[in-house]
């Protein structure tokens, strides 16, 4: 029997971090939305404030149950609010595209403001802010 492992921890990332999302998106827009129809908060204002409920959820699972990250946690805290602000300026940008440029309903805007903000979220989060550098963690992974 070889000691291959049928799946690695890596493999899943793409998966776990999607699954994340999926959570952080639903609190995310119904906090956006509840913050629109009920508070009649803005566009920028509401995405504020649905963006910052998903945040600390975000780091937890993501560090730990998505990328196995065991490395210094306030660096990694450090890296991670930098590379959402990145993130969330993408989602920004296109909700304000779309809604002052387009003309787009700024339901539907926001909802397109999620693919730029994932993507862009996922890469950094892989590549700068969990990044697998640690020996220990390399070592556990194995």
């Amino acid at each position: 029997m070889s000691d291959r492992k049928i799946c690695n921890w890596s493999s899943l990332e793409p998966v776990r971090y999607m699954l994340v999302g999926v959570v952080n998106t639903l609190v995310g827009l119904a906090v956006i939305y509840a913050a629109k129809y009920f508070l009649e908060a803005g566009d920028v204002i509401a995405n504020v404030m649905g963006y910052g409920a998903g945040l600390t959820n975000s780091f937890l699972m993501n560090s730990r149950w998505t990328f196995g990250y065991g490395g210094p946690q306030l660096a990694a805290v450090a890296r991670f609010l930098g590379a959402f602000i990145i993130a969330y300026f993408c989602n920004l940008a296109t909700v304000l595209i779309l809604t002052d440029v387009f003309a787009i309903n700024s339901y539907l805007a926001q909802l397109s403001g999620i693919p730029p903000y994932t993507l862009c979220l996922y890469l950094l989060s892989k590549f700068a802010v969990f990044r697998q550098n640690e020996p220990a963690v390399r070592a556990a992974q194995n």
